[in-house]
């Protein structure tokens, strides 16, 4: 707009104060995209951190069962003592109740390890020190198992916050909450065909299923036995 006679173009008091309007209503608009994107990201990325325990969890639990030996009929049981599942077990050398007890192939090789790949390997859960009715998920390793002496067991800590944890064996018409090959009255005495993990974090709604992880175990015990026939005269 024109103002004055000297042909000079200026905007106006209205035209200024429209100008901020539109200026305001989009910062307005754009600091409400951006706080809520930020808002999501918190929350995605609580969601990614509270998940990421729980992914390395199972993978572990995958790779030891997946990886799992099968138990040995005979005396000599040091290098596969058998498959034991079931609340209330214990693990061999320790008191502690453990949810399951494996041999399983899943130990690395070392210059400061060199004993074999094969390991016994629970998993137990501990009270933990965060509050009443939670406890922690551990993983306990025992690798060195030719040793003469009492063998050192590792602990490492796979989960925080967990109020129970569940392991169900398939032997191909039911689950069963108990397995046990080392029980000679047991009719289990081969590996099941597939194990099932339920895990109820603490805190959880009552209606809230567990975590659940199904692993087929692909592990099959082979007679040695020489088969022979006998032929008529």
């Amino acid at each position: 707009m024109k103002i004055g006679t000297n042909n000079e173009t200026a905007f106006t008091l209205v035209e200024m104060i429209l100008a901020i309007g539109v200026a305001a209503i989009v910062l307005v608009a754009v600091n409400a995209v951006l706080f809520t994107s930020l808002h999501l990201r918190e929350v995605t990325s609580d969601v990614v951190d509270a998940a990421t325990p729980v992914d390395q969890a199972f993978t572990f639990l995958r790779r030891d069962l997946q990886c799992v030996v099968t138990p040995t009929n005979g005396t000599s049981k040091v290098l596969s003592g058998g498959f034991r599942v079931g609340n209330g077990i214990n693990s061999s050398g320790s008191s502690d109740p453990v949810a399951v007890e494996m041999f399983t192939a899943t130990g690395a090789l070392s210059m400061s390890s060199p004993w074999a790949d094969i390991q016994r390997v629970t998993y137990e859960l501990k009270n933990s020190a965060a509050g009443s009715g939670q406890h922690d998920l551990y993983r306990s390793v025992t690798r060195n198992l030719l040793s003469i002496n009492t063998p050192d067991v590792a602990d490492q800590l796979m989960l925080s916050g967990v109020e129970s944890v569940k392991f169900s064996c398939y032997d191909g018409a039911q689950w069963n909450d108990t397995w046990d090959t080392t029980d000679p009255t047991s009719v289990n005495t081969n590996l099941p065909l597939a194990v099932r993990v339920e895990i109820q974090m603490a805190g959880a709604d009552k209606t809230t299923e567990p975590i659940q992880l199904v692993v087929p175990i692909d592990s099959v015990t082979r007679t040695n036995m020489v088969l022979t026939s006998t032929t008529g005269s």
